[in-house]
């Protein structure tokens, strides 16, 4: 009896066996409270055998998944990197000053939180949600004198810190469906492809605008 209790609690280290993710991967779904985890005294992360199963057949691809989840852990890490040297190396952002510097970094917060209404919404209320947002990376590139060319490539670097992070959350899933990574692409790409097309719409108009 005592050594069936004892079986039943596994340590980090064996749900993330059983599960087949990175030890990380667990630690992070616990802490996000995705999987039902208990402490020891001494502060460890134990899990029951049982409730491990029952979540692995119940919960977890659709938690995983669930776009506002996604959404939620994407925002975070996008935080991160932002934050990181990367945009140092940008040569848009060596042109501006530290007030533009600062609107910028708020760009991967606008385009997640972007994603996640154009993700809830559908035709003409979606491609204009896309289209603001394009309209907006404009506005910014004109206010601090960037070129069409520097703001594109401004808008570029945050789709590809949004695209890295959204393959990442999907991978710590675990997801295998190429069908759901295939949609997943597609409406990353085809939200992003209408934000690109209006900031050059945008710039356009400007340039006659002033001609």
């Amino acid at each position: 009896m005592n050594q069936k209790i004892v079986n039943d609690w596994l340590s980090l280290g064996d749900v993330s066996k059983l599960l087949g993710v990175h030890p990380s991967t667990v630690r992070a779904w616990s802490d996000r409270g995705v999987l039902p985890v208990y402490r020891t005294q001494g502060g460890h992360r134990r899990y029951r055998r049982s409730e491990i199963e029952l979540w692995t057949q119940t919960t977890r691809q659709q938690r995983e998944v669930a776009p506002e989840h996604a959404l939620q852990y994407t925002l975070r890490r996008m935080r991160f990197q932002i934050g990181e040297s990367r945009l140092e190396a940008e040569f848009w952002y060596q042109k501006l000053d530290d007030e533009a510097r600062q609107q910028y970094r708020m760009s991967g917060k606008v385009l997640v939180q972007g994603l996640a209404n154009y993700l809830a919404s559908d035709g003409d209320e979606a491609i204009a949600e896309a289209r603001s947002l394009g309209y907006e990376y404009a506005s910014r590139g004109r206010r601090y004198e960037l070129s069409y060319v520097d703001a594109a490539g401004a808008f570029l670097f945050f789709r590809r810190l949004l695209l890295e992070a959204m393959i990442e959350v999907y991978r710590d899933a675990n997801i295998s469906d190429s069908a759901m990574w295939q949609e997943m692409l597609k409406r990353v790409h085809d939200f992003t492809d209408q934000i690109m097309i209006s900031l050059l719409e945008t710039y356009q108009a400007f340039e006659k605008n002033h001609h």
